[in-house]
């Protein structure tokens, strides 16, 4: 008897300890998707951004890009502002159809046109808080994807494109 519990707690103890093995064995690991997204303005590409993301994880980057315009009556440079641009991509799910985007863009525009005084000074144009999300953009295997953040003035377009890298 004492011979066939100590049987059973060994058996029991080896099953447990596969168990966790057993899973860990039977999850694939996640996919890696390799990424580009170009920012349209007015049709012409402006800036770029690009990365490699585990299915499930997220990237943020964040390009900055001063300008300066010319203001005042004597049209000396000043005014300056920080045109931040901030994305969140992350792939979502691949399947055959494609990959799956979360993205959150948060965008600061130029407001277009000049402004004067009323003497016909130049005021700086004032900067424009762009915020948008898409929670799932697909995009199809070799093909570019387009996703309109602002219609016009200006108009600014993201597209983007993505392939599931090769496993190492």
């Amino acid at each position: 008897m004492l011979k066939t519990s100590f049987a059973a707690f060994l058996l029991g103890t080896a099953l447990i300890a596969q168990a966790p093995m057993a899973q860990a064995q039977q999850r694939p690991a996640a996919p890696v998707v390799k990424w580009e997204l170009q920012v349209i303005r007015d049709g012409q590409q402006i800036d770029t951004f690009d990365g490699t993301t585990t299915v499930g994880q997220a990237r943020t980057d964040t390009h900055h890009h001063v300008v300066q315009n010319s203001v005042g009556c004597k049209d000396v440079p000043a005014g300056s502002i920080d045109l931040a641009r901030t994305l969140t991509v992350s792939p979502t799910q691949v399947d055959t159809t494609g990959v799956t985007f979360s993205i959150d863009a948060q965008e600061t525009l130029e407001e277009p046109g000049m402004r004067t005084t009323d003497t016909g000074c130049k005021l700086p144009p004032q900067p424009r808080q762009v915020s948008a999300n898409h929670p799932a953009l697909k995009v199809p295997p070799g093909d570019w994807t387009t996703w309109t953040i602002v219609d016009k003035d200006p108009n600014l377009v993201y597209r983007l494109r993505a392939s599931v890298a090769n496993n190492p």
